[in-house]
């Protein structure tokens, strides 16, 4: 019997072919339970659930296996913040989570921040969306 050691538990098969067919200039979204995923796969990119991990964990998990793109000025984006919760000074503490993880596997670049529906539109051009079952919620000043 074959075993893959050192492949990450939380990386399911469908994941794991995802990433080995990735190329240059392919991105891959990771999404939490509130984002359009199975609409915005609808006109194109590969749909895969990973119900109950959070970005975190995923993030972390992909970084040990796929290396990050070098030549761009950011390799790594999230979703902004919509003007109001800006106006609210929401933080979001995962930011730096993801700041950090992407600071161990070698990029010093900050996060680029993307605004929400053209957010929607670039990941209509991704070569997969990775849906998890986690709720990503900001949490309240008051």
């Amino acid at each position: 019997m074959v075993v893959l050691k050192g492949i990450p538990s939380v990386l399911s098969p469908e994941l794991l072919y995802a990433l080995a067919k990735m190329g240059h200039g392919d991105e891959l979204v990771l999404a939490d339970a509130n984002f359009p995923a199975s609409s915005i796969c609808a006109c194109g990119p590969k749909e895969i659930r990973a119900d109950g991990l959070g970005i975190p964990q995923l993030l972390e998990a992909i970084l040990k296996l796929l290396p990050l793109d070098t030549y761009v000025p950011s390799p790594a984006a999230v979703m902004d913040l919509v003007d109001s919760d800006k106006q609210r000074c929401l933080s979001v503490p995962v930011w730096y989570s993801y700041s950090q993880l992407l600071a161990q596997a070698g990029s010093q670049a900050p996060l680029e921040m993307v605004e929400r529906f053209a957010f929607y539109e670039r990941a209509k051009k991704a070569y997969a969306v990775v849906a998890t079952g986690c709720v990503f919620s900001l949490p309240s000043l008051e």
